[in-house]
């Protein structure tokens, strides 16, 4: 392969083009996809859904699979090694030597994760979490999309670069364990591999999308977060409804109170500084040309029921809220029994999960400060408060691409897309990103992926669009061998 630059444009592509498509083609189909639907099997929970997942074993089950997937690769020169800190999930470091003949360009580091979401109920007949189906260019199942492709994708990148007689830097290929749980994890190893990881200028994360499979989409920002459980107790023990209501105030009540300190019921705006920030004019412009060539995307891509419409019929208001604006979900409770349970009983305490995503510059730490001070301070009849499973991260916002790699991008979507690429700000959160940036601040990064607006991750029926993941495993070829090559 050649490197593509604005002037000279890509030589010999059509060859070369064909060389990459071909390998990763075949490798998908023969050898990936099989043992990728081994790797659905695993019911690897991420470890805030699994207190037990040191002695259960699913996640060392996931990465000593994955390991000895790679290790039959065959990459020249490859070392594996499963990294453990005690008390800490697993990491899986893959380490290709650069190209023979290569410059020195620093490390590749090729990022994705094993670890998943609770297999959640309510998949459709036939299909299951742990049960890989394939049906057409789709593959069913708990972690094939989200993220379980990912070291698959990379790996296959790079023996499509060494097949078509390209050149890569030195590669590492990083999979946690933890993404699921926030990567509490990935500090600590980021630390402790430091030395082994040298001086990265390029990062590819292939654990993200876009708004269709038509085209590559590129991930420019993605949000942070803050978590907490509030718990709001009223009663040392409940009481009989008609006896201690009118002169006890409901747990539910005070607790609603004090989230309309922090978000407008009416419109779901967050009224916090803190959770606020301007939009760059870049990204809103970037967003206005996203919804130009998805139209609808956004207030399609939900199940929604029926008659029901999102919060906006405009859709740059919907994208922008989606990656630009704070936003709050309640999405777990405690403290309720089953309606079919009862009683006429005024309950000593509510607890709600609360879940904030934040714009990708905010200040996370600031947003936490201010979302507990909100829950604790003057609340309402002297109720108790307490806070619980709090957590927060920081959000990312991608550097300008350099020249080579804005070119390369701009001739993949031509010979492997066929229509241009775009980026759009992603409404998740990938901690590991915002890492990164403030550890190498002059890497490019390259994140992407094969999750589309309909994958179902981390709900039932999730699903990976195999075409769209051979696809995305080609770009990443072209983009290792463009990064060499300078």
């Amino acid at each position: 392969m050649t490197c593509v630059t604005a002037e000279n444009g890509w030589q010999n592509s059509r060859v070369e083009q064909t060389s990459v498509r071909e390998t990763v083609s075949r490798l998908w189909e023969t050898e990936v996809v099989p043992s990728l639907s081994e790797l659905v099997r695993i019911p690897a929970l991420s470890q805030a859904f699994d207190a037990d997942w040191a002695a259960n074993g699913h996640l060392a089950a996931a990465v000593g699979h994955v390991r000895g997937w790679i290790a039959g690769r065959g990459l020249p020169g490859a070392k594996l090694d499963v990294v453990s800190i005690d008390g800490r999930s697993p990491v899986l470091l893959v380490d290709v030597p650069a190209s023979p003949g290569a410059e020195d360009r620093g490390t590749v580091l090729l990022y994705g994760h094993l670890d998943k979401q609770p297999p959640v109920g309510g998949w459709s007949e036939g299909l299951g979490p742990w049960k890989p189906v394939v049906r057409g260019e789709k593959l069913f199942g708990r972690g094939s999309a989200d993220d379980g492709y990912a070291g698959y994708a990379a790996t296959t990148a790079l023996e499509a670069v060494h097949a078509a007689g390209g050149q890569h830097a030195r590669a590492v290929v990083l999979l946690e364990t933890g993404e699921e749980s926030g990567s509490p994890d990935l500090p600590a190893y980021l630390e402790h591999l430091s030395a082994r990881l040298g001086e990265v200028s390029l990062v590819i994360c292939l654990d993200s999308g876009g708004n269709d499979y038509e085209r590559l989409w590129l991930t420019s920002s993605l949000r942070g977060l803050v978590q907490v459980h509030a718990t709001v107790r009223v009663l040392e023990s409940a009481q009989h409804s008609g006896l201690a209501s009118g002169v006890v105030p409901s747990s539910f009540r005070v607790l609603r109170q004090l989230l309309d300190r922090i978000e407008d019921a009416e419109t779901g705006q967050l009224k916090l500084a803190e959770l606020n920030v301007e939009i760059p004019a870049n990204r809103l412009e970037e967003t206005r040309a996203s919804a130009a060539v998805a139209p609808g995307a956004m207030r399609s891509a939900f199940p929604l029921a029926d008659g029901m419409h999102p919060v906006s019929d405009d859709e740059l208001e919907l994208m922008l809220n989606n990656s630009w604006r704070p936003t709050l979900s309640v999405i777990g409770g405690a403290g309720f029994p089953e309606p079919a349970n009862a009683g006429n009983v005024l309950r000593e305490s509510t607890t709600l999960a609360l879940s904030f995503r934040l714009p990708p510059t905010a200040d996370s730490a600031a947003a936490l400060n201010a979302v507990e001070k909100a829950l604790t301070t003057g609340v309402p009849y002297g109720a108790h408060v307490e806070l619980s499973g709090v957590e927060h991260a920081g959000g990312w916002n991608a550097p300008d691409a350099a020249p080579w790699l804005a070119a390369v991008l701009d001739k993949v979507s031509t010979e492997v897309f066929g229509a241009p690429w775009r980026s759009v700000g992603l409404g998740g959160s990938i901690p590991f990103m915002g890492l990164l940036a403030e550890k190498y601040p002059q890497a490019q990064f390259l994140v992407t992926g094969a999750l589309g607006p309909d994958s179902n991750a981390h709900v039932p029926d999730e699903w990976l669009h195999l075409g769209q993941a051979r696809r995305v495993s080609e770009t990443v070829a072209h983009t290792l061998d463009a990064h060499a090559r300078g």
